[in-house]
């Protein structure tokens, strides 16, 4: 039996269909008053009000999520390239040209990269033993 029935809703007390979010709801009501809204938040952040200062900034300048890494990383081509890039990226650290944090992202992947050259040496050692392990046909 299947976990939920086709049709049938998982959650039979929730919201019922047609009613709308309460947010949608509290935008339409302020959405007349938007332009006036935004003028005195603006009047209020250039009078000093730290609050309306940074609404008003976020909306501006919203705050960056991430940046692009800029590191100068030897290209990893087989798993004993792994081994100097994580050397480079220790002398960025110790030249101050990275930042601990960014090193430490940067060499989860690194690592990532040799575990997954690892896995396919692996991967490919055991099948040539299973196949050296497998009694051949009988021959005539």
């Amino acid at each position: 039996m299947a976990k939920f029935e086709k049709g049938r809703s998982g959650n039979p007390g929730g919201r019922p269909k047609g009613v709308a979010d309460r947010r949608t709801e509290l935008r339409s009501l302020m959405a007349p008053h938007a332009p006036e809204l935004v003028r005195r938040c603006v009047e209020m952040a250039l009078a000093g009000d730290p609050t309306s200062m940074r609404i008003c900034m976020d909306r501006l300048i919203p705050p960056l999520r991430e940046e692009p890494l800029k590191a100068k990383v030897p290209p990893i081509n087989g798993p004993d390239d792994c081994l100097t890039a994580q050397a480079a990226v220790i002398a960025a650290v110790a030249a101050g040209d990275m930042l601990p944090s960014e090193a430490q992202l940067l060499t989860g992947l690194i690592e990532a990269q040799r575990r997954t050259y690892e896995t396919t040496d692996l991967a490919k050692r055991l099948a040539s033993l299973e196949a050296q392990l497998t009694p051949k046909e009988s021959r005539p």
